[in-house]
């Protein structure tokens, strides 16, 4: 009927009034804007400058004061002379007999863990993705070394590989593999074989925690796709599991080098360097030098120790910005590549 109206049809709706000198309202009506002041800014200042003078004092500081002495005649044994030397520590690390030893040592002492830890935590991770009963306790045990600190686990393997009443060499015997006890940390021979056996134990931890967990991201439609098409185990791990978390491989791998490289807590905690500076790596080297008081020749060390670890965090930088990307691809590889 033309004389009835709808309920709302009277109503009319109220205009907005912003007051004088008010700044105007954002188009989404989201809440107003405060602007940045000089007095904000001195606010935020003060909340940062406690931590930034500590990080000054102990981080800044000790790096630029330890990084000038690389270039001075720096010794406890004569501190009347620390004049400007150049570049002659860097030739004393360099010409040093020890050095070519120190040298070898950490290249295989990076290869020589990285590899076996990389296979076994692999191993472990496919394993702990399958469900079974007390997975959680089996987890526990296996996350559980990475919690004891690495020196500690360096003198709890020089008992173990102790050649008087070492548990190793008992082991050994029982088996019937050895006749006597192998003196395995007093022979250049075999002393870096243990440390190896130690830090191997050590570091399939950390490998099996990244990759299980990488692991579990990975959608179950592409193995039910998988075993639709009937491709095998070998098949699927190589076209699914290990392109879908190929990035976080790649970033574990790169982490575990950094750390490896500058962790020289094991290898004090079970050989010190020994025997006859055999076991010595790049930076308990360094260790050994700034002991005997030469700080000059032990810094000029450790920038050298800086520049190794810098080009490495570089490529793992370069590899956690792509980290999206190679998910993304990761996850059409798989689904592609079943048929393949």
């Amino acid at each position: 009927m033309s004389g009835t109206s709808t309920p709302t049809s009277g109503v009319t709706a109220a205009p907005s009034v912003r007051k004088e000198g008010a700044p105007p309202r954002r188009a989404g009506g989201g809440g107003r804007r405060r602007e940045f002041t000089a007095r904000r800014g001195l606010v935020v200042a003060a909340f940062m400058a406690p931590a930034a003078v500590f990080v000054a004092v102990f981080t800044y500081y000790p790096m630029i004061a330890g990084s000038q002495m690389a270039f001075r005649n720096w010794n406890l044994t004569d501190l009347t002379d620390t004049s400007w030397v150049g570049i002659k520590n860097f030739r004393e690390v360099f010409t040093d007999p020890a050095w070519g030893t120190v040298l070898s040592n950490t290249a295989l002492w990076v290869v020589g863990s990285i590899v076996p830890q990389l296979v076994i935590g692999f191993a472990l991770a496919l394993w702990l993705r399958r469900r079974f009963r007390l997975r959680g306790l089996y987890q526990a045990l296996i996350f559980f070394p990475w919690a004891i600190s690495g020196f500690l686990i360096g003198i709890l393997f020089r008992w173990m590989f102790n050649s008087e009443f070492g548990v190793v060499n008992d082991l050994l015997q029982r088996a019937g593999l050895i006749d006597e006890p192998v003196a395995w940390l007093a022979d250049p021979d075999t002393a870096m074989i243990a440390v190896l056996v130690a830090n191997v134990w050590y570091g399939v931890t950390f490998f099996a925690i990244m990759i299980l967990a990488a692991l579990q991201s990975i959608p179950d439609e592409l193995y039910e796709a998988a075993a639709l098409d009937g491709a095998g185990k070998a098949r699927t791990l190589f076209r699914i599991t290990i392109p879908y978390i190929r990035v976080t491989l790649v970033l574990t791998v790169l982490l575990r080098v950094i750390w490896i490289f500058n962790f020289p807590d094991l290898i004090f905690g079970m050989t010190g360097g020994g025997p006859n500076d055999e076991t010595h790596i790049v930076t308990t080297w360094m260790i050994k030098i700034t002991q005997q008081g030469d700080y000059g020749k032990a810094s000029a060390l450790g920038l050298l120790v800086v520049a190794v670890l810098l080009v490495f965090a570089t490529f793992f930088l370069t590899a956690t910005r792509e980290r999206g990307g190679g998910r993304r691809g990761a996850g059409k590889t798989g689904k592609r590549g079943v048929r393949a």
